[in-house]
């Protein structure tokens, strides 16, 4: 059977510290698993030939959590990257951030910017992290530039339109999603890419997210009508 492989898959990874709470861990290591289980996905759309993987990884309204818990996922992007750029660069990714990284740690932003600058030419995956993301900033943020871009006279207000609109998002000029799953158990989107889901399906599942597999990406995207079944046979 031909296989017919979405372009765009966007993930909400919750669960991480449910995941933790349920095994005797900390939620930090809940996250850790998370982050282990991300690379996988990663792995994942790879060999299935996905174009782009957005992953949501920090929300803006995570800031609200515990402290300790904020500081240990700020932390995590200067690890995870230390230890994958070469690999990204390897396999030909390409790293993207959409978020509002102006008021990250500076360690943390540096290590986001250094990993799209330096992949930035890759022409593989592009691998885009919703990093201090939410949804209806994004918004508020695009129709602020507008504004800015009207006011110097670059465009004119009476040509705008939804085109228009969604290259000042902050997922610039990627391609909305095909489908958003969200693991976890949840069912509704948080904030995340509001925009851009507008004609998304939605797929939910139970499974936390440091337990999601390959298997279960399959599930969710041969549950939207994608055909996966040559695919399954070679795992």
């Amino acid at each position: 059977m031909e296989s017919s492989i979405p372009k765009h898959v966007a993930i909400i990874m919750d669960g991480n510290g449910r995941w933790g709470k349920s095994r005797g861990l900390t939620r930090s290591e809940g996250h850790y698993a998370g982050v282990k289980a991300m690379e996988k996905m990663i792995d994942a759309s790879i060999e299935l030939g996905i174009d782009i993987l957005t992953l949501y990884a920090f929300s803006s309204e995570n800031w609200s959590r515990p402290e300790d818990e904020v500081n240990y996922l700020m932390h995590l992007p200067v690890r995870f990257f230390k230890q994958k750029l070469p690999e990204f660069m390897r396999r030909n990714c390409q790293i993207r951030i959409s978020g509002n990284t102006k008021s990250l740690p500076n360690k943390t932003k540096h290590a986001l910017e250094k990993a799209v600058n330096k992949t930035k030419h890759n022409n593989g995956l592009i691998v885009n992290f919703a990093f201090n993301y939410g949804g209806r900033a994004d918004i508020l943020q695009a129709v602020s530039k507008v504004i800015q871009e009207v006011k110097s006279n670059k465009i004119d207000l009476e040509n705008m339109d939804e085109t228009m609109l969604q290259k000042y998002l902050y997922t610039g000029d990627l391609p909305d999603p095909d489908i958003i799953i969200r693991t976890g158990g949840e069912k509704r989107i948080s904030n995340f890419l509001l925009w851009q889901s507008s004609m998304s399906e939605f797929y939910f599942s139970d499974v936390y997210f440091p337990d999601f597999t390959k298997y279960d990406l399959l599930q969710a995207i041969g549950g939207n009508h994608y055909h996966t079944s040559s695919i399954a046979m070679e795992m």
